[in-house]
């Protein structure tokens, strides 16, 4: 496994997006339990969650509870495992999202969070989503308040903007460690944000980081997904897979890059932790660039 850093910690550069063990379609808890084991098993050290990764209205906190009993079942050491979460929407069960940023609700979001993980302090704590009611120095003046009172050890956002980006690292200084907004080969709307994190030191941790990759569009106006897309063309002359592919694009954007791709079952995780070895040339890089810019458009 090859790292990246968050922060002043070092990380697996492929984490696991555990949202799909807890959501809709889940799997049985043995099922979740042997995919988080296999990740830890293939060398990821970073496990992506929120309080809001949950099915039905009473479940709130359902992934941080099914993160904290995999690690404690785990056979090896989970010492250097960052558990990231998330505070700040909600899922009432009807397959809606809400978004709450006042600071008081993320106050106690976060001490919520911290007991269902069982830890003293949250490693990485995020801001889900800007809550439009609430004023952007509010929220984040929350994150500050956490920090100075040891509830979390580092702070992110997500889904921001680069201005909502500057502004809550005039606010958070050098506690604020990542960014985490959608990314991948069929969506690059934050290339802006991507760039900024880069250089401001930031971690970007691209959420949904294989969409396109299982979409007809793939393949443009010409049909379903095939064995004649730039991905699964490079995936086969490899004998990876595209996903293997797909990931290995987006480590190759940029240094700042960490995808969290999501998994429900112990092969896909372990499939996706190979990507972090996987080196494309330039003749591939240079295709798939193409590939992703087409399809972005």
């Amino acid at each position: 496994m090859r790292y990246r850093t968050i922060g002043e910690l070092k990380v697996s550069a492929i984490g696991l997006g555990a949202m799909p063990l807890s959501i809709e379609g889940r799997p049985d808890e043995r099922r979740a339990m042997a995919t988080v084991h296999a990740a830890l098993d293939a060398g990821i050290t970073l496990i992506d969650t929120a309080d809001s990764y949950h099915w039905h209205a009473d479940e709130r906190g359902h992934n941080e509870r099914l993160v904290a009993r995999a690690l404690r079942s785990y056979g090896g050491d989970t010492s250097g495992v960052l558990v990231a979460t998330k505070g700040g929407r909600g899922r009432p069960g009807d397959g809606s999202w809400t978004v709450t940023g006042t600071p008081e609700h993320l106050r106690r979001a976060a001490e919520e969070s911290a007991g269902r993980l069982g830890v003293e302090a949250i490693g990485l704590y995020q801001l889900h989503k800007p809550d439009p009611g609430v004023p952007w120095a509010d929220s984040v003046g929350a994150l500050r308040e956490l920090l100075d009172a040891g509830t979390i050890r580092a702070a992110g956002i997500s889904n921001v903007t680069s201005g909502q980006i500057r502004a809550a690292r005039v606010l958070l200084g050098d506690a604020l460690v990542s960014v985490q907004n959608q990314y991948s080969p069929a969506v690059r709307g934050s290339e802006a944000e991507l760039r900024l994190s880069e250089r401001s030191g930031l971690a970007f941790l691209p959420w949904s980081p294989l969409g396109g990759i299982s979409r007809s569009a793939l393949d443009g106006p010409s049909g379903p997904a095939s064995e004649g897309t730039a991905f699964h063309r490079v995936a086969a002359e490899r004998g990876v897979s595209p996903q293997q592919v797909a990931l290995a694009w987006l480590l190759a954007r940029s240094p700042a890059m960490v995808p969290v791709p999501g998994a429900s079952r112990p092969a896909s995780v372990q499939d996706s932790a190979r990507a972090a070895e996987l080196d494309l040339d330039e003749a591939e890089s240079a295709l798939l660039d193409d590939a992703a810019d087409r399809l972005s458009r």
